[in-house]
């Protein structure tokens, strides 16, 4: 009997939506002998930088065939303090990409985090990103950075890394839509962070509210320890509209991603949606901003002008008058999505 491929899945930042990735390649291929190492999903600058220090003595004594790294692990120093793994083929996967993410004014502004991600695609054999836009904002970020530096900067990298560079999504599984949807009912079912930009979502309400139209809400997804002004807000103007308001566990999840008619992104960042994805395979109408990851997913029927709470709120009062019918997005279901994985992983 053939021995299985042995597959080293190192995730440096165990975050919901990398997780459920993970998880799905190993219940997938189940002919791969996985060895997963995760970190968990805080204290971002440390993980980035830090993961080849925290599996310095985790990783198995023995190589793999093949390491499926995410773009949050430091691979070039991974392999620099591991040198048995030089010769290992490696595929760097992009979640997102560090030239493409919004900093708050809170946070530390480096270089450090795009150059560990550069340096990781440098040293991996095949490049693979969830999105286009996230490909294509890569791509540029880097050829940018090359730009400002100062010199000795070689002239080829950008085409070095366009060679090993290809688009495979991140696959999600068909949620069953309620038989009686709550035709009212509006879903936000993204994290309360500054990233997705949950005040204008508060301006858009107040605007279609003064619009003389009847609607609900469901306010799902993570929030941190101390309530954001943005939900606070809503909770005082709309809490006679509020059907559901904190982070539920996935049976309740579904059931209201299921009974809602239509899920708001008002996203600064994204790079696959996969939140507004799962919605929209349940018969959820998406109303998202003309911008990011969701150009290529959406047509313009679902999308509004980006930043404008005025159009956002237009949109909303439209599909709660007449809702179309939902999009298609089984090109992201995992059954279409295998055989491109499996050509990945296994050939």
């Amino acid at each position: 009997m053939q021995n299985k491929k042995t597959i080293w899945l190192l995730s440096a930042y165990r975050s919901a939506s990398h997780a459920s990735w993970a998880n799905w390649l190993i219940n997938t291929f189940d002919e791969i002998n996985w060895h997963k190492l995760e970190l968990p999903g805080r204290h971002f600058r440390w993980r980035i930088r830090g993961n080849p220090l925290s599996w310095l003595n985790k990783l198995p004594a023995n190589t793999p065939d093949l390491i499926l790294a995410t773009s949050m692990v430091d691979l070039a120093t991974l392999k620099g303090l591991n040198p048995q793994l030089a010769n290992v083929p490696c595929i760097y996967y992009f979640h997102e990409n560090q030239f493409a993410y919004p900093t708050s004014k809170q946070q530390h502004q480096s270089v450090d985090p795009q150059m560990v991600q550069l340096y990781g695609a440098l040293a991996a054999d095949k490049i693979r990103f969830n999105s286009n836009y996230n490909k294509e904002t890569f791509l540029n970020g880097v050829e940018r950075l090359l730009k400002i530096l100062p010199d000795e900067v070689p002239d080829y990298i950008v085409d070095m890394l366009k060679i090993k560079t290809e688009f495979l999504a991140v696959p999600i599984s068909k949620i069953n839509a309620a038989k009686n949807k709550n035709p009212q009912l509006i879903l936000w079912n993204h994290r309360w962070e500054y990233d997705k930009a949950p005040e204008l979502f508060v301006e858009a309400l107040t605007k279609l509210n003064d619009m003389q139209v009847d609607f609900q809400l469901a306010l799902l997804g993570e929030r941190p320890a101390k309530k954001t002004t943005a939900l606070l807000h809503l909770e005082e103007k709309f809490a006679d509209k509020i059907i559901i308001n904190g982070k539920t566990n996935r049976q309740d999840y579904l059931k209201f991603l299921s009974l809602s008619t239509i899920v708001v992104s008002t996203a600064i960042h994204e790079f696959q949606g996969l939140a507004i994805l799962e919605a929209v395979s349940a018969g959820v109408i998406p109303v998202v901003p003309n911008d990011l990851c969701y150009r290529e997913q959406y047509t313009d029927e679902f999308r509004y002008r980006a930043n404008d709470s005025s159009a956002l709120a237009e949109k909303l009062f439209s599909f709660l008058k007449s809702t179309p019918t939902a999009p298609d997005v089984s090109p992201w279901y995992g059954d279409k999505l295998k055989k491109q994985w499996s050509d990945l992983l296994l050939k």
